[in-house]
């Protein structure tokens, strides 16, 4: 079926006057260029509110370097404009770890760069508030969500106050938006004022000091040390995130208050994670699943492009990394489709003209954590921890496999599926019998099987970020001794199954607590695992992260404690080199540095004289290649790529 142009929410003054609007409810004001699909948060925004009734406008990417016409083209909304900076915050969108200017945009047209601006929903908001000074600003997404209170920007080397402060915005939305949205909405469709909205849950407000804040019934309340006492002093700043953290993985979370200047900043408790239903009903709203088509001269999305044929299983993650903001944004507690719901999709994607037959991802923020939830829930609603599954797997979660497993079985018998693929990171550590200790192992090994031979397509990703187990503690990831455990199975299967598959893993550089000895060891032992790194990253300091607060304060938020971090660019290269130990240009620098440090031992792993593990690798590359042009062409073939190896 043809789309037409009113099937998107509009852009232009031209398409309000196609679906015969006098006025518009709300304009959502956003960084990323506007794809009409579920896994865009704008989009999201925009079909949630259409769905509660109101006239939506979206302006993708207004430019803010000419009159700023973008701003004012369709006029002043009837309840409230929205802003927000995009799927990613653009800092990261736009910087490099080392805080060079990318080179593309995902979520683009052809990923060109220069669409959006640093700080977008501050910037967003403040010209809206100075054009419209009568008209409410809400603003959310991740770039609001996990700077709404005092946080750490590495990107200028400054404590930051809460982005409402920034931004000048009247509201905030943190975490995912509908059920907030649901609730204003039907407040104002009431005749409530928005000034009056200060206890919606899951929003954050800035009050005047001398407000009075209501007693809400059921809510306990927590002061934190204000954004000036942050600014004094940086361990002041480190004790705040324990109590924020822990506020935003509880299910009776406190209300949080904090002063800012000659203000009072309020985050209301979260909503209770979203039922089978609740979740179900977004992503079952009237998408194109599609870009609009204004677009369509000026080259394809690249994050479209990635998740085009992709279904989205479920929110949230308990793993709760340090160095990631998933639970800070969706929460620790599991939001799972319904497995109809997921099946209808995968029937909307399978009859996409395009399609052909290949689903390149079912997943979510870790793939194999659909389903999984507590077994006694009063334990849940009493539980602190930011994770579930650290330092040990927590006896009361259900880590069962079986209705994943289901679900793929379920997929793959769809009639016009030919394969689909995991391309979301899997949790190697829960496929581990002896961490994941609650679980029956041939349902692990079962899970394991039915992913190497049935969703990959020639590599497994994974994610051990390191080998030093005080790193891994502090990153709240398992030792890596689990690893060789989880490698040992998956070699097992490779060889039953005849699989042929590569196993890649993740590892990250210059987080808190890794010293240049825990680098040169992680080079030294996934040496001798047989891996040459490529799939590598530098620590990139976000707000709202644990390894964040240690990289700015030099304390760890939990314990107080002094922590060490790599932190000038020195310091960073050096640790990133390590992954390439094999590059002819590193090996001096390699040899001196381990001499110094007295690692000799390590020195003779990376740099053995006669560089045998080389010659046994590229011997171990030609037999492969053998093997698979054997296996995978023709015999006048055979002989062609045979003979084009000998000429090499």
């Amino acid at each position: 079926m043809m789309n037409k142009l009113s099937d998107w929410l509009p852009t232009t003054n031209k398409e309000v006057k196609l679906r015969k609007w006098e006025e518009l409810d709300v304009i959502l004001f956003s960084g990323d260029a506007y794809v009409d699909h579920p896994s865009f948060g704008p989009a999201v925004i925009g079909r949630i509110l259409e769905s509660y009734g109101l006239r939506v406008a979206i302006v993708p990417q207004p430019s803010v370097n000419d009159n700023l016409q973008d701003f004012e083209k369709l006029g002043k909304p009837r309840l409230f404009f929205a802003a927000t900076g995009g799927c990613m915050d653009p800092m990261v969108s736009n910087y490099t770890a080392s805080k060079r200017s990318r080179d593309k945009d995902a979520y683009t047209p052809n990923g060109d760069k220069g669409f959006r601006p640093d700080y977008a929903t501050s910037v967003y908001s403040k010209i809206l508030k100075e054009k419209y000074p009568d008209v409410p600003v809400l603003i959310g997404g991740i770039e609001a969500s996990l700077r709404r209170v005092t946080h750490y920007d590495y990107w200028s080397d400054k404590l930051l106050p809460t982005i409402l402060e920034t931004s000048k915005a009247d509201m905030l939305v943190y975490g995912m938006g509908e059920q907030p949205l649901r609730e204003i909405v039907e407040l104002l469709q009431k005749g409530v004022p928005f000034s009056s909205l200060k206890n919606i849950k899951q929003t954050a407000v800035l009050i005047d000091k001398d407000e009075k804040i209501p007693v809400i019934k059921d809510w306990d309340d927590v002061t934190i040390n204000s954004h000036e006492a942050c600014l004094g002093d940086k361990k002041t700043f480190a004790s705040n995130f324990k109590v924020i953290e822990q506020e935003s993985n509880k299910l009776k979370a406190r209300r949080i208050f904090q002063g800012v200047g000659e203000k009072t900043l309020v985050i209301n408790p979260p909503f209770p994670t979203m039922t089978e239903d609740e979740i179900d009903a977004s992503f079952e709203l009237p998408y194109t699943r599609l870009p609009h088509p204004k677009y369509n001269k000026r080259g394809p999305i690249p994050a479209y492009e990635m998740i085009k044929f992709s279904i989205n299983i479920h929110r949230g993650c308990f793993g709760g990394c340090s160095f990631c903001t998933i639970s800070a944004h969706q929460g620790k507690f599991i939001a799972s489709r319904s497995q109809e719901s997921i099946l209808k999709e995968v029937d909307t994607v399978a009859n996409m003209p395009d399609f052909k037959g290949y689903l390149s991802d079912i997943g979510g923020p870790s793939a194999n954590m659909y389903k999984m939830k507590g077994k006694v829930q009063s334990i849940c609603d009493k539980c602190v921890a930011p994770s579930c599954i650290s330092p040990v797997i927590c006896s009361n979660l259900d880590t069962s496999h079986k209705p994943l497993t289901k679900l793929y079985q379920a997929v793959d018998s769809h009639p016009k599926i030919k394969k689909s693929f995991i391309g979301s990171g899997i949790r190697h550590d829960m496929l581990v019998p002896e961490f994941n200790k609650n679980a029956d192992p041939k349902e692990l090994d079962a899970y394991t099987e039915e992913v190497m031979t049935k969703h990959v397509s020639g590599r497994l990703k994974v994610a051990p970020e390191h080998t030093s187990d005080p790193v891994l503690k502090l990153m709240r990831k398992p030792s890596f001794k689990y690893f060789h455990m989880f490698k040992e199975r998956f070699d097992k299967i490779n060889i039953k199954k005849k699989l042929n598959l590569q196993l890649i893993p993740y590892f990250i550089s210059s987080h808190p607590a890794s010293e240049v000895e825990d680098m040169a060891n992680l080079a030294a032992e996934t040496k001798e695992l047989g891996f040459q790194l490529e799939q590598v990253q530098g620590f990139t300091p976000t707000p709202m992260t644990v390894a964040t607060v240690i990289y700015y304060s030099g304390y760890h938020p939990y314990t107080l404690k002094p922590t060490k971090t790599p932190k000038t660019k020195k310091e960073r290269e050096d640790q990133h080199r390590f992954f390439f130990w094999y590059k002819k240009e590193n090996r001096d620098w390699i040899r001196n540095t381990l001499t110094k440090v007295g690692r000799k031992d390590l020195l003779k792993v990376l740099l053995p004289e006669n560089n045998s593990w080389r010659k046994n690798k590229a011997e171990k590359a030609k037999d492969t290649f053998d093997e698979t042009i054997t296996e995978k062409k023709s015999p006048r073939k055979q002989n062609k790529y045979k003979n084009r190896r000998k000429k090499r």
